[in-house]
């Protein structure tokens, strides 16, 4: 995928907002504060995996790959989303960037949902590891390519 037509995918735009909020929550936090700090620099290195990672899963056919991104997207955007609580037990004054933040998670949740229902399950290898199969296939199951016989016509009879 070329980076104009990622770059316009509403995903990729609305994790590109998302950091930039959390940007703004960071430079917000009081400097003497060590949790809030701890909290924001955690939400902060979720934010910047997310616009990667979707770049990661678009770059790519295989639905093992693709899922593999997406199940660490929605668990950093998860991250993020909880992480407002921490400010909220601290006191954070600017309240109004956490809604606002949150609303934007959820915004990209749905965006989310929707877009890994186009990924292709019929495109893939078998997950050895059993986490990222597509619905009925095992991680133990007979590769189907390795039943395929194949007589190479380039080898040279004795």
């Amino acid at each position: 995928m070329n980076k104009d037509k990622l770059e316009r995918m509403p995903l990729y735009q609305k994790a590109m907002e998302i950091l930039e909020i959390v940007v703004r929550i960071k430079q917000l936090v009081p400097e003497d504060n060590e949790f809030t700090i701890a909290v924001a620099q955690n939400m902060y290195t979720d934010a910047l995996q997310l616009a990667p990672k979707i770049a990661g899963a678009e770059g790519v056919e295989l639905y093992d790959i693709k899922m593999e991104n997406a199940a660490i997207i929605r668990k950093c955007a998860r991250e993020i989303f909880v992480g407002c609580n921490g400010f909220i037990m601290e006191g954070f004054k600017e309240l109004e960037y956490l809604e606002m933040l949150r609303a934007e998670v959820e915004e990209f949740r749905v965006l989310f949902a929707e877009w890994v229902q186009t990924f292709d399950q019929w495109n893939y290898i078998i997950d050895r590891w059993g986490l990222f199969n597509p619905p009925g296939v095992k991680y133990d199951d007979v590769d189907p390519d390795d039943n395929i016989p194949f007589d190479n016509p380039f080898d040279e009879e004795d």
